[in-house]
């Protein structure tokens, strides 16, 4: 039985390349690369357990005569993703889906931000606020290959619920013979909500406030006595101070056993109240543009939405897993955005030798930041208690 079919008149329709449009190589290389490894990775089945293997694992592809988007990627570069399957796993873990971190970082280049710690590293923001891309050095890609087995070992058994980074990639990107290694973390900050004010917190009180300079900034990153001064503490109740203490507690005896210390609560405080004014006046001057839509993410939500209103703690749907409402009967309502920061500082003979020249100077009583890993997680555990009430 013959069968009728109709010819259609197709035209063929070329599938878009991603251009990975940047203003230097460097970063149209690190979108390339995050592109290239989570297209890789989509193709190979992925084994149900990590083994050994997979933490020592790499994976490097090198590029000769790129002519295509040569506008933006150089002719030659090379790209090293550290321990790709280890990563990916900890993507999951983080409840985070592979096209979305692909997406978040390679839709739009990251931008410059200003650095939450001390090290003088350059960090990078990616384009929806979700993740910060820092520039590490090559003894700290060593540590984190040293720590990186019992760090996964970590968010396994304490199912993801940690202060400490939340690592989600590594990398290796070689642009013009300069090689510069970078690893990607989630963003303890709200990529909706704005931040009004930040500390860097350590439990120590020597050399631990803001410098002026500093303090000219939009927004400063205030320290220990700085906080002291003008907070003293942080109200978000009982429970929720028992709870937070005990993460802290089991992040904190963590790095104890690796030997780290000298890492800081990074603490991000979201005014409630100043956000509803903000939000009026970003209404009141786009007038009659009802839905905002135009703020580009950066409108506050109001206290009474439901988002908010419900909001106990840790709410993975919107990935504000470093979140933590103030108590119904603190001051003013507030939201604290808080993890740990600079976490692979080693207590090596360096370390050992500037903990000697300080306690000099400022004798063996002071509250001095580097110190032994145990006597620095007791006293920062011994903060946050008078911190957190």
């Amino acid at each position: 039985m013959a069968t009728a079919t109709k010819n259609k008149h197709l035209r063929a329709k070329r599938q878009k390349k991603k251009l990975f449009r940047a203003n230097e190589p460097l970063l149209s290389v690190l979108m390339w690369g995050v592109n290239h490894s989570i297209q890789e990775l989509s193709h190979i089945n992925i084994p149900v357990m990590l083994m050994p293997d997979d933490f020592k694992a790499f994976s490097k592809v090198k590029v000769d005569n790129q002519y295509f988007n040569k506008e933006n990627l150089p002719s030659h570069f090379k790209v090293k993703e550290y321990c790709p399957l280890v990563f990916k796993n900890l993507r999951e873990r983080f409840n985070i889906d592979d096209i979305d971190y692909m997406n978040s970082l390679t839709r739009s280049q990251p931008v410059n931000t200003d650095s939450p710690g001390r090290s003088g590293a350059r960090f990078l923001m990616s384009y929806d606020k979700r993740y910060v891309i820092k520039t590490i050095e090559s003894e700290e890609v060593a540590q984190m290959h040293h720590l990186l087995k019992q760090y996964h070992q970590h968010i396994v058994e304490n199912h993801s619920e940690t202060l400490l980074p939340h690592y989600l990639g590594m990398y290796r990107l070689t642009v013009e013979g300069t090689e510069t290694y970078l690893v990607v973390m989630a963003n303890i900050f709200s990529h909706k909500l704005n931040v009004h004010i930040k500390y860097d917190l350590k439990g120590s009180t020597v050399d631990r406030q803001a410098s002026d300079k500093e303090k000219a900034k939009e927004l400063p990153t205030y320290k220990d006595n700085d906080f002291v001064k003008e907070r003293e503490t942080l109200k978000i109740g009982e429970t929720q101070k028992e709870r937070l203490l005990g993460i802290l507690k089991r992040d904190s005896d963590f790095l104890v056993t690796l030997n780290l210390m000298d890492y800081s609560l990074l603490l991000g405080v979201h005014d409630v109240e100043r956000a509803e004014q903000e939000d009026m006046e970003t209404e009141n001057q786009s007038g009659d543009d009802e839905d905002g839509e135009d703020s580009g993410g950066q409108c506050a939500t109001p206290p009474d939405s439901p988002r908010i209103k419900d909001f106990e703690g840790y709410e993975v749907e919107e990935r504000e897993v470093f979140a933590i409402k103030s108590a119904n009967d603190a001051p003013k309502k507030e939201i604290y955005f808080m993890g740990l920061i600079d976490i692979l500082t080693s207590y090596d003979a360096k370390k050992r030798a500037a903990h000697a020249a300080k306690t000099v100077k400022h004798g063996a009583a002071s509250e001095i930041s580097t110190v032994k890993p145990k006597q620095y997680a007791r006293r920062f555990m011994d903060f946050m208690d008078k911190v957190l009430v």
